[in-house]
């Protein structure tokens, strides 16, 4: 394997950092003070002005859509290795993903329209997204079951003559708070008989459908996400064309396989950036620190954890990267096990580093006056997101068996060892 960068990579990385810093960095304060100022008029919903002042920016400077491979209609789209370093650099702040179009759950939605969607549904709705003109959500999660398995998804989804009919209650419908969102991608079950993976469908629902109904904004541990936001949703009746159907009937586990394998490894990219800003943070932090007649970087504890965090990045960096040269050159299905890995990882990884962080900012660092509380809600939700630690576990574990499973005639022998 070969990691090096591409000097096509290389220079759009120094553009991206450059951006960064000229227009990411000095505006984060606005973006929140943005946010607070809309929520105490009462619509904490507004979209920002500054992350749509940056957005023409972004798309002027060439940095736009980065994350769609393989696509006629973003022809700038990199492949998954070269995307890492970029996403990387974007996970280090909050809203920088939407600046250039490769936020989530867009990235994921626009993937599954450019996969899956007949050409008259991507020039509907994949081509507003990719010019940035409106948003996305995807909703599969339901509060009535536990959707880590999604074959316990009950939407129901009833096709009657040229439409389909869908009832259903969602939860944690990432992105569907925003008043951008004019598009969902909806799983449910066409058909109880089929086969347990054959029962499930993904269809395209137009966000102003007859009804549909956003009921609430539910919390991270306190965060709103304004104006991001994870709804929950109900559909009652809703009535779309048979055309809005992804694939066919009973192929929606087909979908979310291809759907979430990039959306996990872009969450972990992003998860590389904020690690590395919350250790940065950490060792500035401690230099300018004196407690006990000592700087506090010069305590032993905290030498011993800038290491510890310098290793984690660096082994979940790699890993990353191993992932996106799989997923470019063996396709997403054989690297399931690398992807399930940094699934789990990175988000842990991320956790602990922002945890440090947060001690070493003292009580500062729960506050808004850094990005570290947020930083770490966040990334404790990815231990969720695209399916919990659990699930990863469980499916890398039986790919692991399976390598070691005897087959008829095979004798197990005893490890033995000389006297």
């Amino acid at each position: 394997m070969q990691f090096e960068y591409s000097d096509k990579v290389k220079d759009m990385q120094a553009r991206l950092l450059a951006f960064m810093d000229e227009h990411i960095y000095p505006n984060e304060a606005r973006f929140f003070k943005e946010i607070e100022e809309n929520r105490a008029k009462g619509n904490a919903w507004i979209p920002t002005k500054i992350v749509e002042e940056l957005k023409p920016l972004a798309q002027k400077a060439g940095l736009w859509n980065l994350f769609l491979p393989k696509s006629n209609r973003a022809p700038q789209g990199l492949s998954n290795l070269e995307y890492a370093p970029m996403c990387e650099i974007m996970g280090r702040v909050p809203f920088a993903a939407e600046v250039f179009n490769c936020s989530a759950p867009d990235t994921g939605n626009m993937e599954t329209f450019e996969r899956y969607a007949s050409e008259k549904l991507k020039d509907k709705w994949l081509e507003p997204l990719l010019r940035g003109e409106i948003r996305s959500a995807f909703l599969m999660t339901e509060p009535d079951v536990a959707s880590s398995d999604a074959t316990n998804i009950q939407c129901e989804i009833r096709r009657e003559g040229d439409e389909y009919v869908i009832n259903g209650r969602k939860w944690w419908s990432s992105g569907a708070g925003d008043p951008r969102c004019a598009v969902y991608i909806v799983m449910g079950k066409t058909d109880p008989e089929a086969g347990r993976h054959q029962q499930q469908s993904m269809i395209i629902v137009p966000a102003n459908s007859p009804g549909i109904k956003v009921v609430r904004a539910l919390s991270v541990f306190g965060y709103d996400d304004a104006p991001h936001g994870h709804m929950e949703v109900v559909l009652k009746d809703v009535r779309v064309p048979v055309g809005n159907m992804l694939l066919g009937e009973g192929r929606g586990f087909e979908i979310a396989q291809g759907r979430l394998g990039p959306g996990r490894i872009h969450h972990c990219m992003r998860t590389i950036g904020i690690s590395e800003r919350a250790l940065e943070l950490m060792c500035k932090r401690l230099n300018s620190r004196v407690a006990f007649g000592m700087q506090v970087s010069k305590q032993t504890v905290w030498q011993e954890r800038i290491a510890e965090s310098r290793c984690m990045i660096e082994q979940a960096r790699l890993l990353t990267l191993k992932a996106a040269y799989m997923m470019d050159t063996v396709g997403n299905k054989i690297a399931k096990a690398e992807i399930a890995m940094i699934k789990i990882v990175a988000p842990q990884m991320a956790c602990q580093i922002i945890d440090w962080a947060i001690q070493a900012h003292g009580a500062g660092g729960l506050s808004q006056d850094f990005p570290l509380a947020y930083a770490y809600a966040h990334q404790r939700t990815l231990r969720f997101a695209d399916g919990p630690d659990e699930v990863h576990r469980n499916s890398l574990a039986k790919l692991e068996l399976a390598k070691h499973m005897l087959v008829p005639g095979d004798v197990e022998m005893p490890i033995t060892r000389g006297s």
